[in-house]
């Protein structure tokens, strides 16, 4: 409103009042459209006051006035000035008056070029007129009354997906609350199905005196028998009057349950087990986690101990919601002969904020990446674990994400979904191991059809999933994918994809270079590194 009054009172004073300033005669841009080869506009934003026919008028007439024969990236009329890019089988255009700065309309109209891939992946007319109201919120962004805005695609998105750092936390406050609740009801449904299986033994009878009891029978025994006893005669002839019993049918107690051996059976042969089950079942599991195939450290004298846990949430379009690295550098002293030591550390070339112990000096952290105590004097105390350097790290940049993971469904139209999973290591200097990717798969489906797969896959019925599991993932192996279909499926019962693995190699790029005795020299040592999702989702 401001501009255009000024604009308004400046055409006043050069015309001395004669007749009121058009819209036209100033240097701004009017409209920004996208439309087809025909002229049909599929989006447009008007930044101008102008009527719909005026615009509609305007985008119509556009196809009419390019020239095949010539390369450019403008038209010129009477009264408007058009500027346009071709994107596939649509075109972007802005609409600006004559006598506007043509090198910064260009430069306005590759902004806008880029904005719209970011919203639509396909460049089609329907896809341009599903998120015709994410362009426009862009396209606001760009154009403020006509003139451009000093932003880049960066602040753009973050402008429109107005991110909170407030938000997040409280999220993923909200989310560990979640998971905290859920474990403690899966705690208590355990206790409370003990507590059946164990009170389902005790066979209660009403008495005038006390209550009944059942004795144990011994399961070594191969003829046992139940007996009931009560305290006098009263209980017995209050009983009597009870239904009769089927033989039988009571509860044996101390034996194996048929439940048991079907479900020891099962896990035998490899199938996995529900954890409602897991009362009854053996200790086995069939999924072992990733770490479990690290191997064993012989530990020296000194030894390190480096742990390192991944919190990422992408989404399936290939941004990143949430992620956050979270380690911790221990250290374990078993001979009093080392225990005045300094570390030293390559702290590698990533931007990420180290703590150290309030004991350590930290100025030699910070220098030369040495961990030591401050007063020389000291030692470290013996068998103890002991926490000398911690370490945070959150953003939302994708740069950032170690291992891209994307799922791309497409339904067919006899109801089947061919589904394209890929994945891409993006830092070159993680070695990924036992990476095991689990697509959920839809309720009650027939096996998947698998056509390619790099690496190995197994397809669990009981859970409705498909694991796929690639043993190495490293700089020599950084790409692989998998193809298969899906019969009676839609694009959003592959969702989400979960991701698993173990790396000796720390994200933080952190390394302990070599261990010195103070005063004594350089020293042996072990070191067990470990690096491992704690959530790793594509939702």
């Amino acid at each position: 409103f401001l501009y255009s009054k000024i604009a308004e009172l400046g055409c006043g004073v050069l015309r001395g009042n004669s007749t009121k300033c058009n819209a036209f005669d100033i240097q701004v841009l009017l409209s920004a459209a996208v439309c087809t080869k025909a002229g049909k506009v599929v989006v447009a934003r008007q930044f101008m006051e102008m009527s719909r026919s005026r615009v509609e008028g305007l985008l119509a007439a556009f196809p009419k006035l390019m020239n095949t024969e010539e390369q450019h990236t403008f038209i010129e009329t009477d009264a408007v000035r058009y500027v346009y890019q071709p994107i596939e089988q649509l075109y972007m255009v802005l609409i600006t008056t004559k006598n506007s700065n043509i090198l910064e309309d260009l430069e306005t109209l590759r902004l806008f070029s880029k904005v719209v891939p970011e919203y639509c992946r396909a460049l089609t007319e329907k896809d341009v007129s599903t998120h015709a109201f994410e362009l426009i919120f862009a396209f606001d962004e760009i154009i403020a009354l006509g003139y451009r805005e000093n932003v880049d695609l960066y602040r753009i998105r973050t402008y429109t997906e107005m991110e909170s750092h407030d938000e997040i936390i409280f999220k993923m406050r909200q989310k560990a609350k979640e998971r905290e609740a859920k474990d403690i009801m899966k705690r208590k449904a355990k206790a409370l199905q003990r507590d059946r299986e164990r009170g389902a033994g005790r066979t209660s009878g009403f008495g005038s005196t006390g209550l009944l009891s059942v004795p144990v029978a011994n399961s070594s025994s191969p003829a046992s028998t139940s007996t009931i006893s009560s305290s006098n005669s009263g209980t017995i002839a209050s009983s009597a009057s009870l239904p009769a019993r089927k033989a039988g049918r009571g509860m044996k107690l101390g034996g194996k349950s048929k439940g048991k051996d079907f479900v020891d059976a099962l896990i035998q042969e490899g199938e996995e087990v529900a954890d409602e089950t897991a009362d009854i079942a053996s200790p086995a599991k069939l999924h072992v986690s990733a770490g479990s195939s690290l191997p064993p450290v012989n530990r020296e004298d000194v030894h390190i101990t480096a742990e390192e846990k991944i919190t990422l949430e992408a989404n399936r379009d290939g941004g990143l919601e949430n992620m956050e690295v979270k380690g911790s550098l221990t250290v374990l002293i078993s001979k009093p002969e080392v225990s005045r030591v300094r570390f030293h550390c390559d702290r590698g070339n990533k931007k990420i904020p180290f703590q150290t112990h309030p004991n350590i000096d930290k100025r030699a952290f910070a220098s030369t990446g040495a961990v030591g105590l401050k007063d020389l004097e000291r030692s470290f105390p013996i068998n103890s674990d002991v926490g000398v350097l911690k370490w945070r790290f959150q953003t939302n940049d994708e740069a950032h994400i170690p291992l891209s993971v994307n799922c791309w469904p497409n339904p067919n139209p006899d109801g089947s979904c061919d589904v394209n999973i890929d994945y891409e290591l993006l830092a070159d200097d993680l070695v990924l191991q036992d990476v095991v990717i689990t697509v959920p798969l839809p309720p009650r489906s027939a096996p998947p059809v698998v056509a390619r797969s790099d690496g190995t896959y197994d397809h669990d019925s009981r859970n409705d999933a498909l694991y796929w599991r690639v043993p190495l993932v490293d700089s020599d192996n950084r790409e692989g994918s998998i193809e298969f279909t899906v019969a009676g499926a839609n694009s959003d019962d592959f969702f989400p994809v979960v991701v698993d693995f173990v790396s000796q190699t720390l994200f933080a790029g952190l390394k302990v270079t070599s261990i010195e005795v103070i005063g004594d020299g350089e020293t042996t040592f072990s070191s067990d590194i470990k690096f491992s999702p704690s959530s790793y989702e594509i939702i």
